[in-house]
């Protein structure tokens, strides 16, 4: 399957232990990860300026998930006109990556109407996972 994982759900993988680090684990050992231009941006600037990583070890978790994902830019995908920019990018890099989900916490993009990609919230996607082994 190929699974777009959005901002908070990698930073959560990251820096803390849990359900996204289990998801994120998953994800790169049994599935193909998309990553799209716009949650690199973003991953950085919440690891530089939010949690205060040194910049060297964001360029190197930068590096793993280039190296991890298949990394996308944004191609205009119709999606809904009731989501802000940043959030309209994430949803046009996923689909310009052909995944089978996007997984958000974010409840906008997850209650979205006629989105042109199917999303889920980590718990749904680690549910899903789990009754296919």
């Amino acid at each position: 399957m190929r699974i777009a994982l959005d901002t908070n759900v990698i930073v959560s993988a990251l820096a803390t232990r849990g359900l996204c680090a289990d998801l994120f684990q998953a994800v790169l050992a049994e599935h193909d990860l998309v990553v799209g231009e716009t949650v690199l941006s973003e991953l950085r600037r919440l690891l530089t300026r939010k949690l205060r990583v040194p910049s060297a070890t964001v360029d190197a978790v930068e590096a793993f998930v280039r190296r991890q994902a298949v990394v996308t830019a944004a191609a205009a995908s119709g999606a809904s006109g009731e989501l802000d920019a940043g959030d309209m990018a994430v949803v046009e890099e996923a689909v310009a990556g052909g995944v089978d989900v996007l997984v958000t916490g974010d409840q906008e993009l997850l209650k979205a109407p006629n989105l042109p990609v199917k999303t889920a919230s980590p718990r749904q996607l680690w549910e899903l996972i789990r009754r296919a082994r």
